[in-house]
């Protein structure tokens, strides 16, 4: 069962995704309109109510930009937790492209998804040093910037929201 309900901006803007007790919270204090159900009802002791899937705020929300934060978990949902060399998705670490004892920087286009025993196996080289390549590039994803990057990525992928979030999910499928 899927958990989460997506909260709409007053201009449809993807901004959160919240549990159900907020979401109830919302739209039983006239704060937010059900834009789509979900299967699921909550019942009280004297009433039932359907549970909603996708919120639509009354009012426009105006928040600053935030800047998308590099996170072992963030680079492990990018690369959609499978090693960037050999496609395993056991035993997952974070791997440096370019080694930072040789000044390769901790940033989006220089860390990679990898398993143990391939990052064993390059150790303190490049890939081509190592004699590994990497099927593309690791670059930095574009994506909704008010959702956590993992959860992002888990949503994007839950059919009932894809209308809302089209894209900003560009450029992250592989």
């Amino acid at each position: 069962m899927e958990t989460g309900i997506l909260v709409l901006n007053h201009n449809f803007e993807p901004l959160n995704i919240c549990g159900r007790r907020r979401a109830m919270i919302l739209v039983l204090l006239g704060k937010a309109e059900v834009v789509r159900f979900s299967d699921n009802i909550l019942r009280s002791a004297e009433d039932e109510y359907p549970v909603p899937s996708v919120l639509r705020l009354h009012e426009n929300i105006k928040r600053p930009m935030p800047t998308l934060k590099i996170s072992r978990k963030s680079v492990l949902a990018r690369d959609d937790y499978t090693c960037q060399y050999c496609g395993s998705k056991s035993n997952l670490t974070i791997d440096h492209v370019f080694p930072r004892h040789r000044g390769g920087e901790t940033t989006w286009e220089n860390m990679v998804c990898c398993c143990l025993r391939c990052n064993n196996k390059k150790g303190p080289r490049t890939p081509s040093e190592a004699g590994m390549r990497l099927p593309h590039p690791p670059r930095k994803p574009r994506y909704v910037p008010f959702i956590a990057f993992p959860r992002f990525m888990s949503a994007i992928r839950r059919p009932e929201w894809s209308e809302f979030l089209e894209g900003y999910g560009k450029g992250l499928e592989r």
